[in-house]
């Protein structure tokens, strides 16, 4: 098939977002189908080296183009700045490009446009990587935000309770099918010495669905004295309060340094024992069932997660290489166990990354319910 894909990678020019976008190429690449990745949200890019939105598409194109080219993706993509200027492939290409694709993938609104060339694409999917954010914010939107949705022919989510009894998070007229974030595992390399570090990437507060809230500062603050309660040093790579952070007992460092590229993000990933992860609050509260990209790139490295239960223990085996955590004794007894045989944990951390994260057990699934 002909797939165009919709990202947001120069919106946020990151290491993590990056790699949900890049995955998604190189899985259904390796997969036998064409991909084009195309970038349409309509707003500015985020520059890190001003630190400010910037009218200047410059650095998103420059940074989209440095992620793609070592794949031989350096010609198979197109960014649409706010103003309508088209970056990398022009607007014909696009236009020629899309009036014989087979799929048409947005990930987390990698376009909020529907150009004539899109809605002529014969099957049509988003896939939320906000769930819980998403649904609620569809509830109290305006008509064309939910019309946008409505003109998909499949919505996929990483929440794997969103529509179900497990989650009270409305769905009102929407059926949203669940998957996972595909991990090409070859990109990630298990041979890798770890620092005895138990570390993980993460945003205090995010800027997007304000009206919604329920930000990761929420539940980061119940586990703040975990540091107290064990000997096993941890990293943050945070972009939050650092000093508040370091007084609890947290060694921090910047995210946004660590996050600058693909590649830093994972060499920070291949240099922690281990992932311990706080879940945004609302992803908790709702009992969303989300499961983490970022999490998953832990378990592909052979590094073991502990991490915050959302709901996804229902749907994914916890208790080797994965472990799920409700409150801060929980926490405290997952660190113990995965340091009192680590070796064991990590073999089985990937294991489980091969079993329901590996792309080509992913992508399949998603293809066939997208073009049944």
């Amino acid at each position: 098939m002909r797939i165009l894909f919709a990202g947001i990678i120069a919106r946020y020019p990151f290491g993590g977002v990056t790699w949900c976008s890049l995955m998604y190429l190189l899985g259904l690449r390796a997969l036998g189908h064409e991909v084009f990745y195309v970038e349409d949200t309509g707003e500015c890019v985020y520059d890190p080296i001003q630190n400010t939105r910037a009218t200047d598409p410059t650095y998103g194109t420059t940074y989209i183009h440095h992620a793609l080219a070592p794949f031989g993706l350096g010609d198979r993509w197109a960014f649409v700045n706010y103003d309508g200027t088209y970056h990398g492939r022009s607007a014909d290409d696009v236009r020629r490009w899309a009036s014989d694709a087979d799929l048409f993938i947005n990930l987390s609104g990698g376009s909020w446009f529907w150009r004539d060339e899109y809605a002529r694409i014969p099957r049509k999917v988003f896939v939320d990587s906000d769930p819980g954010f998403t649904q609620l914010a569809i509830a109290k939107a305006e008509p064309w935000y939910v019309a946008f949705f409505e003109k998909f022919d499949h919505l996929f989510t990483f929440g794997a309770n969103i529509g179900t009894d497990a989650s009270p998070v409305p769905s009102g007229p929407f059926t949203w099918r669940k998957t996972w974030q595909p991990v090409t595992l070859d990109d990630w390399r298990t041979d890798m010495r770890p620092r005895d570090r138990f570390t993980t990437v993460m945003t205090w507060q995010i800027e997007s669905f304000a009206d919604v809230g329920g930000n990761k500062d929420q539940e980061f603050i119940k586990y703040i004295d975990l540091p107290s309660r064990t000997l096993q040093p941890f990293e943050l790579a945070v972009n939050g309060p650092q000093a508040l952070l370091r007084e609890h007992g947290w060694s921090t460092v910047d995210a946004m340094h660590v996050s600058r590229t693909p590649s830093a993000y994972r060499d920070f990933i291949h240099g922690s024992k281990a992932e311990f992860g706080v879940a945004k609050h609302t992803y908790v509260a709702t009992r969303s069932g989300w499961f983490s990209d970022r999490t998953e790139c832990y378990l592909a490295s052979g590094r073991p997660a502990l991490v915050q239960d959302t709901g996804w223990t229902a749907h994914l085996p916890a208790g080797e290489g994965l472990l799920a955590f409700s409150n801060l004794d929980q926490a405290v007894e997952g660190i113990d166990r995965l340091n009192s045989d680590y070796t064991r944990h990590a073999r089985a951390a990937v294991e489980l990354a091969r079993a329901h994260f590996d792309a080509r057990v992913v992508l399949p699934r998603l293809l066939d319910e997208a073009c049944a």
